[in-house]
This record gives C-alpha cells, sequence and structure tokens, in this order.
C-alpha cells in the first residue's frame, strides 16, 4: 500500500499538468479535468454549438461561429454558385429570382434527404454487426476470463488454427495428420475450481480469477465445465450462510473457505468434492455434508483439504476424509483408474482415449518391449500399454499420484508394470548409468517441455522408439529439434483437441532412430 501511494504521489501535479496540456486545444472540455471531475456533458454542448454556427447560416447569430463550420459553408457557396450561378455568401443569400431561389432550396433539400438515409442506413448496418457480435458471444465472462480464447469462433475455425498451428512449428520434422477433433465440444472438464470471496456488497460469490489478476469473477456457470459440477458449488455457495461459514479473504487472512474442487468421472458418475479451507477446524462438518448430499446424492465423497499457507497454491498437503473413500474411480480405454485430489488425470476422457490409443499405434508394440513411462500421473499410459508389452517402468514425482498409480495396476490385474517415485530426468541418468535398456519410452511432460538432462539420459539409453504425448506445440518442437541431434527422427504427428475453446491443444508424435 505505501509504495502505490507513493507512485501516486510521485506524478501529481506535475502529471497533471501535462495531462491538460496534452488535451489542451480540444473542442468543448470533453474528457478534460474540470475541479478534480470528468465534465460528462461536455459532449452535448458541443453539439449545441454546432447547431448555432448552421443556423447562423440563415441570418441568425448565436455567437462565434467554428471555423470548421465556416469552412463547410465556403465549401457549399462554391458548389451553389456554380450550379446556379450569382453571388452567394454565407448567411445563404443571393441576388437570384423566386424560380432559381425554389430550386436550389429544392436541391439542398434532396441532398440532405440523401445524406440522412445514407447515415440511416450506415447506423442500422453498425447496429447491425453489433448485434451479430453479441450472439456470437456465448458466455457473457469471454472478455474478462481469459479461459476460452476461441470460444466465439466456430469449432470448425477452431480446429483450423490449431491444426495449422501444429503443422507450422513441426514442419522440419514431420508431416502433422488431420486433427482429431470432439463431436459435442462443450462442458467436457471433469475437473472445476471454484474460488471463494465476497463481492463490493458483501455477498458471497464463486468464480475465477481475472485474468492477470487476483479479482474474483463471479461464475455460476461455465460452457466447458462439467455442468453436475457447477451445481455443487452453486449449492455449496447457498448453503454457507446457514452454517455461518465464512469465505476466506486474501486481503486480511481471515475466513475458513478458500477454494471448491468438484472432481467428476465420465465413465462412472462418481463426483468427488474438495473443500480447501484455511483451517483443519471444521464446525458442524458432518452437518454441513449431510445437507449437501441430501440435494445432491450423486456425491460419493467429501474430503477437506487444509491450506493454511499465504500461497497461490489450491491444495494443501494435509486432508481428511470427511465422506466416502476419498477417492473416485474412472474408466479410460478399458481399464480402471483411481483418482484422488491431487491426482494428475486428464480433464477430457472423452479426447483422452483418442490420445493414446494414438500413442500405443505410434509405440508399435509386439508384446516383447520393456516399456519406460516417464511423466506417469496415476499410471495411466503405462497400464494402458502394459498388455502389449513385456514389461513397464513408471516415473512420477507426485507421491500421490504414484500411490494411485500402484493402486491402478493391481486393480486392473497388471503384474508386469511397476512405479518409482522420482523426478523423471534424474531417475532416466540412473537408468542410463547402470547400462538399462529401454525399447519404447513414453514421455508426456508438462507445458514447459522436457529437460536436455532427461533427452541426454533416452539418447544413452537408446530406444527404438520415443513417443511424446506434448500439450505444447513450441516446446515439442524445441525438444524435437534436440532429439534430432541427437539421432531421432519425427515420423509422423497427430493433433488432438483436447480443450475445445481455448487455445491448447495435445500432440502425439512418433519417433525413432535415424538408424533403424
Amino acid at each position: 500500500m505505501e509504495y502505490r501511494e507513493k507512485k501516486f504521489k510521485s506524478g501529481g501535479d506535475k502529471g497533471k499538468k501535462n495531462w491538460k496540456k496534452e488535451n489542451a486545444g480540444r473542442n468543448g472540455n470533453n474528457g478534460r479535468d474540470v475541479n478534480g471531475k470528468t465534465e460528462r456533458n461536455s459532449g452535448r454542448k458541443e453539439t449545441q454549438n454546432f447547431v448555432s454556427g448552421t443556423e447562423k447560416r440563415n441570418g441568425r447569430n448565436y455567437g462565434n461561429q467554428d471555423k470548421s463550420v465556416e469552412k463547410k459553408l465556403g465549401y457549399i457557396d462554391e458548389k451553389l454558385e456554380k450550379k446556379y450561378g450569382g453571388a452567394w455568401n454565407h448567411t445563404g443569400e443571393k441576388n437570384m429570382n423566386a424560380g432559381d431561389k425554389k430550386k436550389a432550396v429544392s436541391a439542398a433539400k434532396r441532398q440532405d434527404d440523401r445524406k440522412t438515409a445514407h447515415v440511416r442506413g450506415k447506423n442500422a448496418s453498425v447496429q447491425a454487426e453489433a448485434k451479430t457480435e453479441r450472439k456470437k458471444s456465448l458466455c457473457p465472462h469471454f472478455k474478462t476470463c481469459g479461459g476460452c480464447q476461441y470460444l466465439d469462433m466456430p469449432y470448425e475455425k477452431q480446429l483450423e488454427h490449431k491444426k495449422k498451428e501444429v503443422s507450422d512449428l513441426l514442419r522440419p520434422f514431420c508431416r502433422v495428420e488431420e486433427i482429431i477433433g470432439m463431436d459435442d465440444p462443450f462442458h467436457y472438464r471433469n475437473k472445476v475450481h471454484a474460488v471463494m470471496a465476497r463481492d463490493r456488497k458483501g455477498r458471497i460469490i464463486s468464480g475465477v480469477y481475472k485474468e492477470g489478476t487476483h479479482t474474483v469473477l463471479p461464475v455460476e456457470t461455465c460452457l466447458i465445465e462439467n455442468k453436475k459440477a457447477d451445481e455443487i458449488i452453486g449449492t455449496i455457495r447457498e448453503l454457507l450462510p446457514s452454517f455461518k461459514m465464512k469465505v476466506f479473504d486474501e486481503d486480511t487472512g481471515y475466513g475458513f473457505l478458500r477454494h471448491v474442487l468438484v472432481r467428476t468421472a465420465h465413465a462412472t458418475g462418481e463426483i468427488m468434492v474438495v473443500l480447501i479451507t484455511a483451517s483443519p477446524v471444521f464446525p458442524s462438518k458432518n452437518n454441513f455434508v449431510k445437507a449437501l448430499r441430501k440435494i445432491h446424492p450423486e456425491i460419493t465423497t467429501v474430503v477437506q483439504n487444509v491450506n493454511g499457507r499465504d500461497t497461490s497454491m489450491v491444495l494443501g498437503e494435509k486432508e481428511h476424509v470427511l465422506y466416502g473413500p476419498g477417492f473416485i474411480v474412472d474408466v479410460l480405454c478399458g481399464k480402471k483408474f483411481r483418482i484422488s485430489s491431487k491426482s494428475f488425470y486428464q480433464i477430457n476422457p472423452v479426447q483422452t482415449e483418442k490420445l493414446y490409443n494414438l500413442a500405443i499405434e505410434a509405440a508399435g508394440l509386439t508384446g516383447k518391449e520393456t516399456v519406460v513411462d516417464a511423466y506417469c500421473g496415476i499410471g495411466t499410459i503405462g497400464i494402458v500399454a502394459a498388455s502389449a508389452a513385456k514389461e513397464v517402468i513408471g516415473v512420477e514425482l507426485n507421491k500421490d499420484a504414484v500411490r494411485d498409480a500402484v493402486t491402478n495396476a493391481k486393480a486392473n490385474g497388471e503384474k508386469n508394470i511397476r512405479f518409482y517415485n522420482n523426478d523423471a530426468g534424474k531417475f532416466m541418468v540412473q537408468m542410463a548409468s547402470q547400462n538399462a535398456h529401454a525399447d519404447v519410452v513414453f514421455m508426456d511432460p508438462p507445458r514447459s517441455g522436457s529437460t536436455e538432462e532427461f533427452m541426454d539420459a533416452v539418447a544413452i539409453l537408446n530406444p527404438d522408439r520415443v513417443v511424446y504425448v506434448s500439450c505444447n506445440p513450441e516446446t515439442l518442437a524445441r525438444d524435437l529439434a534436440y532429439f534430432k541431434k541427437k539421432g531421432y527422427r519425427a515420423e509422423k504427428a497427430w493433433a488432438v483437441d483436447q480443450f475445445p475453446a481455448t487455445s491448447h491443444v495435445e500432440t502425439v508424435v512418433g519417433l525413432h532412430r535415424k538408424d533403424m
């Protein structure tokens, strides 16, 4: 706060003088600071002055005439003189007979009528365009949220843009197949996060941060979020006053409920509600859960996550299960997967199945391969590949995800897969130093892409094939260039629209050794 005040004062009077100087010479007081206030009606005064100047043409004197009006009148005089002859002055008078005068008036009237019709037509056209733009805007928060950059673009155009972006970036390496879109590109997100806050009137709101700020934008429904998840968040918002539950205030550090996270399982319909609180003490927690489930009996588990830190991170370390098993189960590519609050799981299950099937196709598994699933999360790709490989090794830094991965492998009866809780890059270096062998490496790094350490280790392991699953085509292109130096060539790429209405796209690339 001190910094803001200091910054404001440093611009003080000097800034105000400069601002006035820059705006000097404008017509009227439009936009000027008059005694510290903006004179909003100045535009009307300018219009009145212009009318007065026009009336002066007819011999009436209402004050000083605008020079621009004088110039216009001079131009009109010249035109009338050329057409009808005689000497015209700025009062519109001419030494002419009555017939000529009548002709002149009629001509001027027709010209005014044509101009008026043109202006009306133009205004109607502009209004129609504006109305069309409003129709195009499917979401009232489109310009302030920033989450759905392509929402107002027809879906076919979205796919064209994404295909072009991926093709342009990967052109030096390989050809990109046709992008794979969705039949229904709405309400696909199986993970919905809402920030809790109060608006200026003190009302409880929930939503997202406005783009580039920490100001909460109230959102009740979203076109890309699961509908049931939005309904549950709305119910929680309505229940809070009854239980005297305060929402957290980031500025004061006071309050209880910070965020609400809802995860839904596409195939099974199971629903997890995570209440992120600033304190572990949860008064009337059983009654709150009971009231919530009375309205939404489809909820299968409720978890309290405690985050008392002054941080932008949503989830804290400690958790308490308030109802149910503390996780949900979904089915993907015919395999069951357990998902906890902190687990990484693709947010669009419909497109994820297509994505993983392409990855398995690119791997060309025959049942004899040793496979490494790097950045494996809860083991999804590795478990899907396990039935077509000799053995699978999964590596993941998130310990909660590794715990889920082990459980998922057992639940699916996959005995030829093991998981390690480690950084993918360090683990690959260790494998390379021990002269370990891998035939295929699956890699699904974060948006920042992979590391040179990881790719160097992959080159030392010397697998026949590398399958790169990417959520950022720019870092993908960078990493493909590095793999090329290490002796790997990209064969083919597939773009999958994992995130409709946004600018993001998922890509699968199959690479193989150049000597193959």
